[in-house]
């Protein structure tokens, strides 16, 4: 099952946020300057991890995994805003 998680990052170098950054949009839907949604399986996350670890400097940079609940339950309504619309986009192949 897929849990819905907010991935935040602040990375202290621009060369190594950009790294993070294009690693992050294989991973989730960008909603904000270093801020993902992600729908991860426990694999997925324990992937993600590890990729993010070998990518930033523990002593400079910071990422924060926030699990808001299953991707099919709670996660979808877990997330409100203010100003301009937010909303993920749904899953799937999109047809033009």
């Amino acid at each position: 099952m897929k849990h819905a998680f907010v991935v935040t990052y602040d990375i202290s170098d621009s060369a190594r946020w950009r790294q993070v950054f294009r690693l992050m949009k294989g991973y989730g839907e960008w909603i904000q300057l270093s801020v993902f949604m992600c729908e991860l399986t426990g694999v997925q996350l324990v992937e993600l991890r590890s990729r993010l670890s070998a990518e930033i400097h523990h002593d400079l940079d910071q990422v924060l995994f926030i699990d808001i609940g299953p991707a099919d339950g709670r996660a979808v309504n877990a997330v409100q805003g203010i100003g301009r619309k937010y909303a993920l986009e749904p899953p799937g192949p999109v047809i033009v």
